[in-house]
């Protein structure tokens, strides 16, 4: 295997794991770091979503304790049931609408305009959420979230389909203008992430399996190690953040992000339409 494609494989595996739990788009990060680099044909584009599995481990570690006592408590507890249908049902809009939309998604909206626009707007959406009254909190822990209130993430989690928009981005901010405290939402963001992003992984090797061969077994096991390890000191550091800091300085990021796709766009440094 070649040493400067385990490398930018590397990279693209950090990229991954800092970017997917912040509210900033990894897809968008992806494809500016991939065509830097390079790293931007049809098996890089299986690579960057098969990599999110590295990053859902660290999720999984950082969150076991509760992961585990609600896989224990399955059977017998109604709190450990509750939970995990709600989790299950946030994540079927996705699915749903993914299969039915995913295709068109693609040939359609993965424009410059689109990215920078969805980047810039979900920027301002990001500060007005940050500045509503907290009275309008009403729940702080997940355990509290009814199916209603899982359903409604899992409806706004179908708009990071949207290139730019970001997953965890959509999900927290989407959580908290429905009622979760910022801690509530991004813990369900994240636990809402484990089956949404494995089991996208999961059927894009298997679509797009012909690409692959086992020689390119060593490329993803670097992008997965690196995804893990840089995803884990992300989403730790996240969750001391958010106990003292909004999400606002994230906004300002996201609207200097879309100024550079449009500039990155117009120089054609990079090739942002698919």
């Amino acid at each position: 295997m070649d040493l400067v494609l385990l490398v930018k494989a590397a990279v693209m595996g950090v990229v991954e794991g800092l970017t997917e739990f912040l509210p900033i788009s990894s897809t968008g990060h992806l494809i500016l770091a991939g065509s830097l680099l390079g790293f931007d044909d049809e098996k890089a584009k299986v690579f960057d979503i098969a990599i999110q599995t590295g990053a859902i481990l660290a999720v999984i570690i950082v969150y076991w304790a509760k992961i585990r006592a609600t896989l224990v408590a399955l059977p017998t507890q109604r709190q450990a049931q509750r939970f995990a249908l709600n989790v299950l049902i946030a994540f079927l809009p996705a699915v749903v609408l993914g299969l039915l939309f995913g295709k068109a998604i693609k040939a359609h909206l993965f424009t410059p305009a689109v990215v920078a626009s969805t980047f810039i707007i979900g920027a301002f959406i990001i500060i007005w959420a940050e500045r509503r009254p907290r009275e309008t909190v009403r729940i702080h822990d997940v355990d509290a979230m009814t199916w209603q209130d899982a359903l409604k993430v899992g409806l706004v989690q179908c708009f990071a389909m949207i290139p730019g928009t970001s997953r965890s981005g959509a999900t927290i901010i989407g959580g908290m203008l429905l009622g979760l405290s910022r801690q509530a939402a991004t813990d369900f963001s994240f636990y809402l992430a484990i089956p949404t992003l494995i089991g996208a992984g999961a059927y894009s090797l298997y679509k797009e399996r012909a690409l692959l061969s086992m020689a390119d077994l060593p490329l993803f096991l670097v992008g997965l190690f690196f995804s893990f390890v840089s995803a884990w000191l992300c989403v730790r550091w996240l969750l001391r953040y958010i106990s003292t800091h909004s999400f606002t300085p994230f906004a300002w990021y996201r609207i200097v992000f879309g100024l550079i796709v449009l500039a990155t766009w117009f120089t054609g440094w990079v090739t942002w339409a698919e």
